[in-house]
This record gives C-alpha cells, structure tokens and sequence, in this order.
C-alpha cells in the first residue's frame, strides 16, 4: 500500500489540466501525487474548442484560433465579429503530450496505467482500487464516473436527458477552399429530423478544416448515419468534390440537469463526473480550466478543495433546466431557437451566458429575446421544483 497527496484518477481532459496547474506551483514540488488511467493516451482521439478573451494556461498547444464565426439557420445568417473573444481550438494528442511529458519531469509525479475499479474515502483519507494494488491519498481528484448516471437519472422525477454525439472528420484538399480565419460555428440548414442538428466547419489551413456533425438528442445515431450526414454536407454546403480524410472523431456528451455527484469527504469529482459539463450546451473544457484553478486556490490556501457552488450561480442549473424541458418536449426547434438567440444578442453576450458569467442584466435580456410563449410554462414548472 503507498500514500500520495493526492491522486488523480483519469487522465483526460480534467485530469491533465488539473496536473498542468499543480506543476506551475512550487507548493506542489514537495507533494507525492499518482496519476492513474487505463490508457496511455497516445492517440489524437479529440478535439476542444472553448472562447476565451485572455491567454489560457494552454496557450502554447492551442492548434489554431478564430476571430470570426459564421452562423447558419434557414431563418437567420450572419458573420459575427467575436473581439474580445477568440474562438480556439486544442488537439486531443497535444494536451496529453505535452502535460504528461512534463509530469515525466517531476521525480514527485507517478503515471500508472491501469483500470480504476472504485474510490471511497473516510474523514482521515481517501482510497484507489486497481485491478493490481490499493492506492491511499489524502485527496482524490477523481474524473471516472463509475455508475450508470442515465439509469439513475431516470429513476428520478423532472430529469432531462439528452446526448450531445458527434463525429468529426479533418479533411485535405488540393486547393486552398477554405478561409482560415473564419470558422463555421453552427449551421442548421442541414436535416433538422433527428432532433437539433448542426454542422461545425472549422478551418486551419487553406485546404484544411475540421468538419463536425453534431446532434442534441435522446439516442446516437449508427455510425453509417453520421457518415452519410457529413459526406453529403461536405458535397452540397462546401462543394467540395474530391477530399481525404487525415483524422476521425466520435464523441457522446451528457446533456441532462441530473446531478453528478460533485465529491464526498475526500473525494474531489472533476470533469463532466464533477458536474463540469455545461446541462444545456454539453460544453466542458472552460468549466473545467475554471474548476481547476479554484482546487489549486483551496490547496494552497490549505483549504478542503470540494468546491460547492453557491446559492447565487445555481440559477445557470434552472436555466439549463428550463432549455432543457423546451428541447426534451419539443416545444421548439432547436435550430428556431438559436436562430433568436444569434439575432437578438450580441455573440459576445451569448457565449459569457454560456460560460455561466452574465449579470442577471443580462440574463433578463437574453430570456426576453426568445419566445416567451415557448420558455414561460417551462419555466414555471422547472422552478416549481428547483
């Protein structure tokens, strides 16, 4: 059995960037930390894409960056300036690089590749079980959601449940087609049957983009379908005729107002199993950077590191759970109510709502930009229980 500060469980997105901010302190040279995942992480098996006015802790791996987007819906178009903002993108393969060859660095730093099979903890410290050994910590940051939480979530009453799934597809041509300093935001006009369906477009090269087919919905859809989707948006929106295919994504993300656990006693949940993932967008990666920065702030204030969010900021939860009742009961299309949203509102305003930043100022003003007819029973009946 062997004792660690703290140890990490998943080296993901949550889990790395966590590790990132713990080696930039000097608190953390003298503190044995474990870092546990089943996978090497060797592959480029995603990409993020986040907003930020300001250089980020992962400035140096960011891929590229946008400061225009360009919107799409059948009802409403436009090109949007984002300054302050910057639209960015991350590579899956250069945060898991660069983060775990720094951490090879620090002789106080261990990597273990094997399968987590729980965590528990106790007021005096917290416990790792591999399929080999039994890890003690006095905290675990733990990123593995090891319950089935949609089975539980619909075991309980006033939960929505939707998936954000996607497949990507970065292509090559043999001229330059593409401008590089816009990308695609959302566009709607594609098949809207399945439930919200929108298209990403985001160049980094002349000829070379990252196109990505995305749906909010209840279930996936078989693989052939995403094929299908995208080889026909790629062929009539882009007409582009002959590509290849230089990387492929899936991915399938929570969108739901089921409470994820956000830790007990010793145990810090991070990431989407710490309630990171934005319910009504599906968004992460800023909600983690900024969940880790305020775990690293408890540490060196030698305070206990779960951070309960308080009373104030759970209003963004019943705005995420009223969208969500509009969008579970098809009260509108997804495509009609974000086509309100990009015309009413300055971008700039829509994606610090999505941050979970606005000023109730302007929360009034965006809820008073669509439909009240649509969000007003919604809202009525998601605050009755919240």
């Amino acid at each position: 059995m062997q004792h660690y500060d703290y140890i990490i469980t998943g080296a993901g997105c949550a889990g790395l960037s966590l590790l990132k901010r713990m080696m930039m302190h000097k608190y953390f040279c003298n503190k044995k930390i474990l870092l546990i995942d089943k996978d090497k992480k060797n592959n480029n098996d995603r990409t993020w894409c986040f907003w930020e006015k300001q250089q980020g802790v992962f400035e140096d791996i960011v891929y590229h960056r946008w400061q225009q987007i360009d919107f799409y819906t059948d009802d409403f178009s436009a090109r949007f300036d984002l300054q302050p903002y910057q639209y960015k993108m991350i590579r899956g393969i250069d945060l898991y690089s660069t983060v775990l060859n720094e951490a090879k660095q620090h002789t106080n730093i261990d990597i273990i590749y094997n399968e987590v099979y729980t965590v528990f903890s106790n007021e005096s410290y917290a416990v790792v079980k591999t399929a080999n050994n039994e890890f003690h910590a006095t905290y675990i940051f733990n990123s593995i959601i090891f319950n089935d939480w949609k089975q539980q979530a619909l075991l309980q009453n006033n939960i929505h449940i939707l998936l954000q799934h996607f497949k990507g597809l970065m292509i090559e041509t043999n001229e330059d087609v593409f401008d590089e300093r816009i990308a695609t935001f959302m566009d709607f006009r594609v098949d809207q049957s399945n439930g919200t369906t929108f298209v990403y477009v985001l160049p980094v090269a002349g000829n070379k983009a990252l196109v990505e087919y995305t749906l909010f919905s209840e279930k996936t859809l078989q693989q052939d379908d995403y094929d299908k989707a995208l080889e026909n948006y790629i062929y009539s929106f882009l007409n582009i005729k002959k590509y290849i295919k230089t990387h492929t994504e899936f991915g399938v993300i929570p969108m739901t107002n089921y409470n994820f656990s956000e830790g007990r006693e010793r145990i810090v949940n991070i990431g989407t199993a710490g309630n990171q993932t934005k319910a009504s967008s599906g968004y992460t990666f800023q909600f983690i950077q900024k969940h880790s920065a305020k775990i690293i702030d408890a540490l060196l204030e030698n305070k206990n590191p779960l951070i309960e969010k308080n009373a104030f900021d759970k209003r963004f939860h019943y705005y995420d759970s009223i969208l969500l009742n509009v969008l579970v009961n098809k009260k509108i299309n997804g495509d009609k109510l974000f086509a309100q949203l990009f015309k009413n509102n300055l971008p700039q305003t829509i994606l610090k709502f999505l941050d979970n930043e606005t000023t109730l100022t302007e929360e009034l003003k965006i809820m008073n930009s669509v439909s009240l007819t649509t969000f007003l029973p919604a809202a009525i009946k998601e605050i009755i229980k919240f």
